[in-house]
This record gives structure tokens, sequence and C-alpha cells, in this order.
């Protein structure tokens, strides 16, 4: 298998493509700043695999990490998020005319 460095996003959708990490996102979206133990008591995992989650999603830079004595606390970061978006976006144009045109095919098909 060949390696080759990965680009920005590349690493954003790969991070993505765990449930694990798009539910530690949504637990960050709805409660910024919360710990490395309280991002980890949901999901059942002990802190090294915590660890290694954030690591990919900070890796990909969707999260930030600040620690304050012995806490870490971990916040969204939206950048990669929205270059992924802007992406789909120029996709979204396709599905769309493809889906209008099915839409238009069933309806016109129903009138015979």
């Amino acid at each position: 298998m060949v390696k080759h460095k990965s680009s920005g996003m590349d690493r954003t959708f790969r991070a993505l493509a765990d449930p694990t990490r798009r539910g530690i996102l949504l637990q960050l979206m709805d409660e910024p700043g919360l710990s490395v133990s309280e991002l980890a008591r949901p999901f059942s995992l002990k802190l090294p695999g915590m660890m290694k989650h954030l690591d990919v999603l900070s890796d990909a830079g969707l999260i930030t990490r600040t620690k304050t004595g012995r806490t870490v606390s971990v916040h969204l970061a939206v950048a990669p998020m929205q270059e992924a978006m802007a992406w789909l976006n120029r996709y979204e144009r396709l599905w769309t005319v493809s889906l209008d045109r099915l839409v238009t095919l069933v309806e016109e098909g129903g009138e015979r």
C-alpha cells in the first residue's frame, strides 16, 4: 500500500467516518468545553480510548484542547467542517438536478 500525505479534507472525512467521533462532535456542539472525562462517560470509553479519538479529531483540526491545571477542556473548531461543507455543496447541485428530473419523470408517468 502506498503511503501519502493526506489533505486536510481527507483527515476531516476520515475523522467523521467514525460514529463515536461524530457523537463527540455532537456532544461538544451542545456542551462546549467539556472535559475529556465528561466526554468519555456517555460512550463508556476508558480515557486512553477517548484520547485516541480526540487525537484523530485534533489532527483533522475539528477540535481544540486547552489545559487548566489537570483538566483538559475540548472545544469544536469549525473551519475544517466549513471546508467540507463547501465541497459537499458543490455536488448538491448535481443531486438536486437529478432528483428534480426523477420527480418530473414520476409525475409525467403518473398522468398517463
